[in-house]
């Protein structure tokens, strides 16, 4: 537990200080590619359509993808640690620090923030539409600065908070294993025509495996917004989480949105356009003042608020289950 603890924390500091070198290979870039490979695989085999038959190929490319993770992940620490406890205990650190997504969710965001505060709109569009997966060739000003808090809010715990939080229990094997299941989710669990069915398997186990991290994220983001001074509401924050939680299609994804747009003071949500079609969508929040580009500053602080008090909670935790 004591090896843990500090590669735990040194995960965390070297995702603040470094988040996601460019020029690094990520591993999670393998895990995509791993499940576009076996996607292709599966469905390339398929003639005509059959739903119940995509379904359990879904299964299957879960399976394949959850297995591969985890024997790769643990023959990688379990090489490290026997090599000796120090290489151990450094290549834990970079498999947490991997994990995480504070830094790089902060810098992409930015770059819609510059965009909007001293480029044109289209640059700003364009920045936008690396961080979401709605269509942003219309969005005006205040839209994308919408869809990129938006985007902060809901990662908060999806690339931070809930990372943490596995990787804590169970150490960066568990880790990685939710971070397959998150980009399963992102790459084959849409409810349009070609997923519909051979998705669903991956995004109802997202739905699962977040339903608890994203609970916890939204009550650290609630202390978060009262450590946070006057710029934020910590009791509008718990006051639109209450009203608002439920509010998306998703049982999870309002839960981080809820709390941010009321401790702005700002909507969020609403109608979006996904592939050409405008999707129906409840708003979040209550409409106290316009979105604006500075919106996007405020979710960054107050994400990384929410990354600090889950570290020392999650230490605390481990130091307390160490003492017993």
């Amino acid at each position: 537990m004591k090896y843990h603890m500090i590669s735990f924390l040194a995960g965390f500091l070297l995702d603040l200080l470094l988040g996601d070198p460019y020029l690094m290979p990520h591993p999670v870039r393998v895990i995509g590619n791993l499940i576009a490979k076996t996607e292709k695989c599966l469905l390339g085999k398929n003639k005509e359509r059959n739903e119940q038959r995509e379904f359990r190929q879904g299964v299957c490319l879960v399976i394949i993808v959850l297995s591969c993770t985890f024997f790769t992940a643990s023959l990688i620490l379990l090489i490290a640690y026997y090599i000796n406890v120090y290489v151990g205990m450094a290549v834990e650190a970079v498999m947490t620090y991997q994990l995480l997504a504070a830094k790089c969710l902060k810098t992409e965001s930015m770059k819609v923030y510059r965009c909007l505060k001293d480029g044109t709109i289209t640059e700003a569009r364009e920045a936008v539409s690396m961080i979401v997966g709605r269509d942003t060739g219309n969005l005006s000003a205040e839209g994308v600065a919408k869809a990129a808090v938006e985007t902060v809010a809901e990662n908060t715990s999806d690339g931070v908070i809930a990372p943490m939080l596995y990787a804590a229990v169970g150490g960066p094997v568990l880790g990685f294993l939710y971070k397959a299941v998150n980009t399963m989710d992102s790459m084959i669990g849409y409810k349009n025509d070609k997923y519909l069915y051979f998705g669903r398997a991956a995004a109802k186990l997202d739905d699962l495996v977040n339903f608890i991290p994203s609970r916890i994220s939204a009550y650290i983001m609630i202390i978060a917004a009262f450590a946070g001074g006057r710029r934020y509401s910590a009791k509008d924050a718990l006051r639109i989480y209450k009203r608002d939680r439920r509010k998306h299609a998703s049982p999870n994804s309002a839960q981080t949105e809820s709390v941010c747009a009321g401790a702005l003071g700002i909507r969020l949500a609403g109608d979006a356009s996904y592939f050409g079609k405008i999707v129906k969508k409840p708003c979040i929040g209550d409409a106290v003042r316009q979105v604006e580009y500075e919106d996007i500053r405020r979710a960054n602080r107050l994400m990384y608020l929410v990354a600090w008090i889950g570290e020392i909670i999650c230490l605390l935790v481990m130091w307390l289950l160490c003492i017993l």
